[in-house]
């Protein structure tokens, strides 16, 4: 019996780094992304650009997001009925999240073009940085679809078994962002522009090769009965609005730090904060990596009402993320001196950021708590505690801002305010946790 007991619990590890090592990787790629416009753009136009794409990112999240939050929704409730053996179930959801990522890909792209100047007001952007966020968004707005679909398919792709191959596309997608990046910006002088479209057609290769897969494995249908879209669009909508918060959350962050920081710190705070956030989110989406990842697994559990393997998998997913995120802030630590440089900065900039790079760094094991307790939540139709936990985090960091910096600091403790609000988030989940697991969890 201890033998069975020690080669299930060997099969369950390898099964779990089989999902969650590709899902790693390919939000690590998506990380990376955005940090190559960084690179390409402050190292051609320097602190002004760097701000520009800085600012307008929010924009790019939301595209992204909503591919996400669509696509993760659609995949749960697939893995969901496969488990339950409901195999006509499950392909309505697949046609349903397709048809929500074509008709939310096409309003999107019409609203941000009729609204890219207003929202980038909104953001914070006056001047020189509002000219070229207008040229950066523009390009982003036509490519939106492309951005949506590729982002949405890809948590298909690992549901069906194809993690290894999801990585692949998103590699696919990451290796045409630097070779064009490369031609736009730095060859052919085109800006933030060149940028843009670096980012546009490498997410298109992303998505024709997640869409090759799943044309491949006879798994793409767009056939639903116009009678039950409305009650499988509520129910993917439901469950996908925590991972879309989840994907914007840092956003979010980033909109409210930023306009902080604009009263306090003005364009060096703001430029500081952009390399920052380009290298901390990397860390921030290799953790959703690992929620998401193990996500597949997790909901077959819940479907099958295996609650042993489902605790299981989800102290596999805390102990993992736990150590990723240890491991990526001893090297942002030992590095922080150097990072500025990369996106050329100007040395104020550089030096700024090597001061404050520590105090981001207190947060981030306590931001892998926050990620696999969401992850776990919505994964398993707990939706009212993903919004929570998924949306509570830039209600704190507001409130700490409004109340700390004039009191206790100004620019310092818009910083500190940040780190603060996701102790507390992280405070709040594992509380939850601990009641869900007392109310349905007990074995």
């Amino acid at each position: 019996m201890i033998i069975d007991i020690k080669t299930k619990q060997k099969g369950d590890g390898k099964k779990f780094f089989q999902y969650v090592i590709p899902s790693v990787l390919s939000f690590a790629l998506s990380g990376v992304y955005t940090i190559v416009d960084g690179f390409f753009v402050g190292n051609s136009i320097g602190d002004l650009g760097l701000s520009a794409v800085n600012i307008a990112y929010p924009i790019v999240a939301v595209i992204q997001a909503l591919g996400t939050g669509l696509g993760m929704g659609g995949a749960i409730y697939y893995s969901i009925c496969k488990a339950e053996k409901k195999d006509a179930q499950a392909r309505e959801y697949t046609a349903g999240a397709m048809w929500l990522l074509l008709i939310s890909s096409v309003i999107l792209t019409i609203s941000i073009f009729l609204l890219n100047s207003s929202l980038l007001k909104l953001l914070g952007a006056r001047g020189e940085m509002l000219a070229l966020g207008e040229e950066y968004i523009a390009v982003i707005a036509a490519g939106a679809v492309l951005q949506v679909i590729g982002t949405g398919l890809v948590p298909f792709i690992r549901n069906h078994g194809g993690s290894f191959y999801a990585m692949v596309s998103m590699i696919a997608g990451f290796v045409t962002n630097i070779i064009l990046d490369y031609l736009f910006v730095w060859v052919l002088e085109q800006g933030v522009a060149g940028a843009a479209w670096a980012t546009v057609i490498g997410q298109g290769v992303t998505m024709l090769t997640a869409l090759a897969y799943l044309l491949r494995k006879k798994q793409f249908t767009l056939s639903i009965s116009f009678s039950k879209m409305g009650n499988v669009a509520a129910t993917i909508i439901r469950i996908g609005i925590a991972p879309f918060g989840l994907a914007m959350s840092p956003n979010i962050s980033l909109i409210i730090i930023n306009r902080f920081s604009v009263s306090y710190g003005g364009e060096p705070a703001i430029a500081t904060y952009a390399c920052i956030a380009y290298v901390i989110c990397i860390i921030y989406l290799i953790l959703q990596g690992v929620g998401d990842g193990c996500q597949p697994l997790l909901s077959q559990c819940y479907g099958e009402k295996n609650w042993t393997d489902l605790k299981d998998t989800r102290k596999l997913a805390y102990g993992f993320a736990f150590a990723l995120s240890i491991a990526g802030c001893i090297i942002l630590h030992l590095t922080r001196g150097s990072l500025g440089a990369l996106f050329g900065a100007s040395g104020e900039v550089n030096l700024e950021i090597a001061r404050i790079m520590p105090i981001f760094l207190v947060s981030v094991p306590f931001v892998a708590i926050l990620r696999i307790t969401t992850a776990s939540f919505y994964a398993t139709e707990k939706s009212v505690y993903s919004y929570v936990l998924t949306f509570i985090e830039p209600l704190f960091m507001l409130a700490l801002m409004l109340i700390l910096p004039p009191f206790f600091g100004g620019q310092i403790m818009i910083w500190w305010s940040t780190v603060w609000a996701r102790v507390l988030s992280a405070v709040l989940a594992l509380i939850l946790k601990q009641r869900v697991d007392r109310q349905e969890m007990s074995v």
